[in-house]
């Protein structure tokens, strides 16, 4: 794959303290972080998603990979008629660049690894349910979809319920291409008790939105806030 491996989803968190203790209180584990970059910086993980908290504003979120030659790569992306938002070649500093997909979303691409996942057992669940994908809101399913296609991933059919979308399965990570009335990306969790859990996330007094996209009721269906503003689309789904 042109992008190389998948790192984390990247977030500006004001707050990395609060962000690690929110997560941390679904049952995530914090990684064991390097000096790479010189802002606060923390990663916390259900075992399937890697989610790094960088107090330093960007483009957020952001969907970060490792390509050790990222340098000598980066043509390749440009042949393929992707624009560079930024590229730092800069001797003194990480490698990367950073671009966007056809509905704005910020893909950064680095040269090395920014920590070292824990060691957790297969079994190790966050209160959350099993993490399927990022979910993208977009206006063009056929445009995106191609896009993501020419990085290396490979599209499921589309569906309709919920509502419209097309996964875009890579190697390390699945994205979803959703046509619907989100303002923001979304972690998309799924479970069939889904209902039962979202009860029990409220009864703790954890923040949800008051608005579903279309098509999703409040009881099968929640979004959780978390504090830097990331949003958890929590759904249910059939057995």
């Amino acid at each position: 794959m042109l992008l190389g491996r998948f790192l984390e989803i990247s977030v500006y968190a004001p707050d990395v303290a609060a962000s690690v203790e929110f997560y941390e209180s679904l049952g995530f584990v914090q990684a064991s972080t390097g000096d790479a970059w010189s802002h606060p910086y923390a990663v916390v993980t259900d075992g399937r998603l890697f989610l790094g908290l960088h107090q330093y504003r960007f483009a957020s979120p952001a969907l970060t990979w490792v390509q050790p030659d990222v340098a000598r790569q980066a043509p390749a992306l440009s042949a393929l008629g992707i624009e560079f938002e930024f590229a730092r070649f800069d001797a003194e500093a990480l490698h990367e660049v950073g671009f966007l997909d056809p509905s704005g979303q910020m893909i950064t691409v680095i040269e090395a690894r920014t920590f070292s996942p824990p060691s957790l057992s297969p079994a190790h669940a966050s209160s959350l349910g099993y993490f399927e994908e990022f979910g993208i809101p977009t206006s063009d399913l056929e445009r995106a979809g191609a896009f993501w296609d020419s990085l290396g991933f490979v599209a499921f059919d589309p569906v309709c319920a919920p509502f419209g979308k097309v996964v875009v399965a890579g190697r390390d990570l699945n994205i979803g291409l959703y046509d619907v009335d989100l303002r923001n990306p979304v972690l998309t969790f799924s479970d069939p008790a889904m209902p039962e859990r979202i009860a029990q996330l409220r009864d703790r007094g954890l923040p949800f939105a008051g608005r579903l996209p279309r098509g999703m009721n409040a009881r099968e269906n929640g979004i959780l806030q978390a504090p830097e503003g990331t949003e958890l689309l929590l759904t249910t789904t059939r057995d």
